[in-house]
């Protein structure tokens, strides 16, 4: 399954790091957010508690004259503006149309008529806090009161009091604690890089192990095993890891042995076969020549033991070679030969000259051993004339630094199902037929030959019809020849 390009683009280490950041980020935003929150309001609520106490106070010992006389407001005004605290007001009077300030500021835009309506129907007064140009104020009104019978209640005298107090100095406040957890969030996040990294290292430490010990295990070393550090989820891991890496050596080394006794199994049966067989060729030889002087019947039980023991010899032989290819004991003698010569030679000795058509150039020559290149030219022309139908071609040609076999027949060709599996050992394309006229090895003793030249064989269906095997083999030789053991001039054995 493939990743997407924006999570492949990133290894683990990187996004556990940007992963821990991230968390350390929103942490530290979210602190800050919320200390920024508490910190206004205590600051603003603090100004604001002693701005409203000390004003109503001032309110409540304000004695209105009536008639208003402005100068005699003024200076009251300016007398409550003198004791004003947290910072300096801005005092206000309002009765009816007559308006007084203590100050040269006007009050448009900062008295807002919420303010005024409120101020003058709550007895206690109301505050609010505005911003005007940018700047932020705090606003109060209070209503004088006044008792019209001595020892009576006091009811609104209709003159209402507003000071207006600059806030500038807690938005300062505030812009410096918002200044200094802007400037303390990089170094924390500076800082939570360290452990950040330290722990992506302790949490990848034991997956590259693992890694390793994967690509140690695919390069065939099954001994291969983790140590266990801690009880934690890695240290599960890495016993679920061993625990399954000792069962599949365990596995493994059942089948290897299994498959080295089925080998050392076969070589030996073919081995054994084969002073019988020698015998029973040479009686069965004698029994071909007195054949015609025998009755009908007699005549063909003759030869079909004849026949049958021919197949069996064949056998034999096919399986104590590849019983050489799985120990890996066959040996590849090479020479310089003429390829074109070389298949003239495998097709007349088996008489097939006259039934196979032949595209053959001269002048290509080309390294290898002769009877292995015998076997696979023979056994894909056989193989063609016994399942294919004639006209069968066998064609050489050039191809990037290797020669080129192309043996072609023009039968039915393979089914799709089949094409994966015609080199496999004893495969039967149909299952429903018993015997077949050769040995079920001969493809697969091709394949083998093949490598061991260091080249490669594929088939598959021509495009007009019937089966196309295509041989490609390099000009100088197997590959490893140059590196590998040589018991002799132009002799390569087969190492595992």
């Amino acid at each position: 399954m493939k990743l997407p390009a924006a999570t492949a683009a990133f290894g683990v280490r990187t996004r556990l790091v940007l992963a821990f950041l991230l968390v350390a980020a929103v942490s530290a935003v979210t602190t800050a957010a919320l200390t920024y929150r508490e910190a206004r309001n205590a600051v603003l609520e603090r100004a604001q508690d002693t701005a409203v106490a000390s004003f109503r106070e001032e309110a409540e010992r304000f004695v209105p004259r009536l008639p208003l006389d402005r100068e005699a407001v003024r200076w009251e005004l300016y007398d409550i503006a003198a004791r004003s605290k947290p910072h300096p007001w801005i005092v206000f009077a309002e009765y009816a149309s007559v308006r007084v300030s203590s100050g040269d500021r006007p009050a448009s835009g900062v008295l807002t008529a919420e303010l005024r309506r409120s101020a003058r129907t709550s007895p206690r007064g109301a505050f609010q806090r505005v911003v005007k140009d940018g700047d932020a104020y705090l606003t109060i009104g209070m209503p004088v009161m006044t008792r019209v019978v001595a020892g009576g209640p006091a009811v609104p005298s209709g003159l209402v009091l507003y000071a207006v107090m600059s806030l500038v100095n807690e938005e300062t406040d505030i812009d410096a604690l918002v200044t200094a957890a802007r400037d303390g969030a990089l170094p924390g996040l500076a800082a939570a890089l360290v452990p950040a990294l330290l722990a992506a290292r302790s949490v990848l430490r034991p997956v590259r192990e693992l890694r390793r010990a994967a690509h140690s295990m695919g390069g065939g070393r099954l001994d291969t095993r983790i140590a266990v550090r801690g009880r934690d989820e890695m240290a599960d891991l890495a016993r679920t890891f061993n625990a399954s890496a000792a069962r599949l050596e365990h596995s493994v080394r059942e089948l290897r042995d299994a498959g080295t006794r089925a080998r050392r199994f076969a070589s030996d049966v073919s081995h054994e076969l084969r002073t019988p067989l020698a015998g029973m060729l040479a009686v069965t030889d004698v029994l071909d020549e007195d054949a015609e002087r025998l009755d009908p019947d007699t005549a063909r039980a003759v030869r079909l033991i004849s026949a049958e023991t021919g197949k069996l010899a064949l056998l034999v032989e096919d399986l104590m070679e590849m019983s050489r290819f799985d120990a890996r004991v066959a040996e590849l003698n090479t020479d310089e030969v003429d390829a074109a010569e070389a298949v003239r030679r495998t097709l007349s000795g088996r008489r097939w000259h006259e039934r196979v058509g032949t595209e053959l150039p001269d002048g290509i020559r080309v390294r290898l051993d002769p009877r292995r290149f015998d076997v696979i030219v023979a056994n894909l022309v056989g193989n063609a004339l016994r399942h294919g139908a004639e006209p069968v071609t066998v064609r050489l040609s050039r191809r990037a630094g290797a020669l080129a076999v192309e043996v072609r027949d023009h039968g039915a060709g393979i089914a799709d199902t089949v094409l994966p599996h015609v080199f496999d050992r004893f495969y039967k394309a149909d299952a429903a037929r018993s015997r077949s006229p050769g040995s079920g090895l001969g493809l697969a003793i091709v394949q083998e030959n093949v490598r061991l030249h260091g080249g490669t064989v594929d088939a598959r269906n021509a495009p007009g019809g019937g089966a196309l095997f295509t041989v490609e083999l390099p000009f100088d030789g197997p590959a490893s020849r140059e590196e590998g053991s040589r018991s002799g001039p132009g002799r390569t054995e087969c190492a595992p």
